[in-house]
């Protein structure tokens, strides 16, 4: 039970390495594109217009990694964060002035002297925070967090030669999957010149994270955590045949398998840093050390699903939307073949016969079986696996809600 959800963290860290990360690189390449020329005007509006369905979304990972670390390690959270105050609070700030910049920038006026400043204040804290997220990992990962309340030092446990290549190697693998990610939306830009512009960024970039990653390799073996054995070198040679399978495809123009392979290629750099460190969390604690109560970690882990089985189905409907581009803008293109204000709904569209008496009554029983049920057995029952039992119930009710709330639609 100790290791569920440090597995669960694991799966957050990863999608939001995955995904907020893509939004990070897109700062990134929006501060790159300096200048008022029509090139430099489109490649800034793409980026904007690509992540604003989820730029926000993305976060909710962040979160859920801190509350559990927080609930089911707190000793190893509390040395964490005293430890780690500065690189998280500069992490912290970016995200906030990042947010309220893209804001501003959403409702700013088109003149160049309004509009620039809020895009420098997005890009500039797009790139702070993945390297101060990315330093605070690297001081983790190189064990330089002492177990105990602000035992570490405040300065060099993440500033230091490995911790900051870490961090450099977070803002590199953000504009690496910016890249890859923004050069697929191009499918829906109003300029289909932009292609070949990511493209070449995407090769690019991909071949820094990589030179970047094989120098991390070497840096972190002589620090004491050796990815080069065990289970985290499977890892780490799958990140590399993804990354090489990624270059392939950029330079085929196949990006949307190379969106794929890119998120797979980061994701397998994450899992192996994992995978080195294990059974450490700590210097000198262990995960079952570290670990709190076992009512607790039961208590966590029923939460958690009920949480995810309202999350995951959200996100899922959200991206799929948005993938589909069904989430654009007016200004920005609809998909290839699609006129611009054909996101609006038809009358067609609008005609689909709504979810049946039966399909209605069907998630309702199951809604409401689920919530008595998973109640009862999760509050009277004593018993691990009937807890567990109830949990399961309440994830159907939660699904079955989910269910209810969502129209059925017609056949396209």
């Amino acid at each position: 039970m100790a290791y569920v959800p440090v597995a669960l963290i694991l799966a957050g860290m990863t999608a939001y390495t995955v995904l907020a990360g893509a939004d990070f690189g897109a700062g990134l390449w929006t501060l790159l594109a300096a200048g008022h020329g029509p090139r430099a005007v489109a490649i800034r509006e793409h980026a904007r217009h690509a992540m604003g369905p989820v730029w926000e979304a993305n976060h909710v990972w962040l979160i859920f990694v801190l509350v559990v670390c927080w609930t089911g390690y707190p000793v190893a959270f509390g040395s964490i964060t005293s430890t780690l105050a500065a690189p998280l609070l500069i992490a912290a700030i970016g995200i906030i002035f990042r947010g309220a910049a893209y804001a501003l920038r959403g409702v700013a006026d088109t003149a160049a002297d309004t509009v620039r400043p809020a895009e420098y204040l997005f890009a500039l804290s797009s790139v702070l925070t993945p390297f101060a997220l990315g330093t605070a990992v690297g001081a983790i990962a190189l064990g330089r967090v002492p177990v105990g309340n602000a035992r570490g030092n405040p300065v060099t446990s993440w500033l230091n030669p490995g911790s900051i290549l870490i961090g450099v190697l977070a803002v590199a693998f953000s504009a690496y999957l910016a890249a890859v990610y923004l050069a697929a939306d191009t499918a829906r830009s109003p300029s289909r010149s932009l292609l070949p512009l990511f493209r070449r960024r995407a090769l690019v970039a991909g071949v820094t994270s990589g030179g970047l990653a094989v120098a991390g390799l070497l840096v972190m073996r002589n620090s004491g955590l050796d990815l080069t054995r065990g289970a985290a070198v499977v890892f780490v040679a799958v990140s590399g045949v993804a990354g090489v399978g990624t270059l392939v495809l950029s330079w085929r123009s196949r990006f949307g398998l190379a969106r794929l392979t890119a998120a797979a290629a980061v994701a397998a750099v994450v899992v192996g840093w994992a995978a080195a460190q294990s059974p450490r969390f700590l210097p000198g604690m262990t995960v079952t050390q570290a670990a709190a109560g076992r009512a607790t970690l039961v208590t966590l882990v029923i939460a958690i699903a009920v949480g995810l089985a309202v999350l995951i189905p959200s996100l899922g409907l959200l991206y799929t939307l948005y993938l589909r581009g069904h989430l654009d803008t007016p200004e920005h293109s609809s998909p290839v073949g699609m006129a611009p204000d054909s996101a609006v709904p038809d009358a067609a569209a609008s005609a689909r016969p709504p979810a049946t008496a039966g399909r209605a009554r069907a998630w309702g029983m199951a809604a409401v079986v689920g919530l008595v049920g998973g109640s009862g057995l999760v509050v009277l029952a004593n018993a691990d696996w009937v807890q567990m039992l109830g949990a399961l119930l309440l994830v159907l009710c939660a699904v079955s809600v989910f269910a209810l709330a969502t129209p059925a639609t017609g056949e396209d």
